[in-house]
């Protein structure tokens, strides 16, 4: 009889245990990010046209690392960017080349402190912060340029308002103010 009783217990215990710790719905989609080169997310963008996020850092950067430990990990976050932008990680002091558009963008050791790369620096239109998010069309034109750390919340709302096309229709900080 004490049998039956621990084993009543031991498995009523593993049910209760496994109904917390399960998976819920919203979370199943929930897989890694999936990031690209700038150069692979143009070239996969011709095959299958979607926006781009492209996140500009610099490995010192503490912001961008706490973003990258929390912003970029989170569940709706990488399922939303997964599904619809290709997410792009861009140091802005990394010394490869980069061809885009007929025109080479190179790292300029003369510029900034320790030097920036050309293609972060016009992609930021020269307003150098970090960490600092671009988006873009599937045409490669610049939707908008949002600098500074954001958490999880609110990384989803610009998420939003770029991947539904609101800004076709009003101003970011119109979107925001309503959310």
């Amino acid at each position: 009889m004490t049998r039956i009783i621990n084993l009543t217990l031991f498995i009523s215990g593993l049910f209760i245990f496994y109904s917390f710790t399960s998976k819920s719905p919203e979370n199943l989609t929930t897989t890694d990010l999936k990031w690209y080169t700038f150069e692979e997310a143009v070239e996969a963008s011709k095959k299958n046209p979607k926006k781009m996020m492209i996140d500009i850092y610099t490995p010192w950067c503490g912001w961008c690392k706490k973003m990258d430990k929390t912003s970029f990990v989170d569940p709706k976050v990488t399922a939303y960017l997964n599904e619809h932008f290709y997410a792009v990680k861009l140091d802005a002091e990394m010394k490869e080349d980069v061809l885009f558009n007929q025109h080479k963008f190179e790292f300029r050791v003369d510029a900034g402190r320790r030097g920036i790369h050309t293609l972060a620096y016009s992609l930021l239109e020269g307003k150098m912060s970090y960490p600092s998010i671009v988006y873009m069309d599937e045409k490669m034109q610049r939707i908008l340029i949002s600098p500074g750390y954001k958490d999880g919340k609110d990384l989803l709302k610009e998420l939003k308002f770029t991947g539904e096309e609101k800004y076709n229709v009003m101003k970011w900080e119109e979107y925001r103010k309503m959310q």
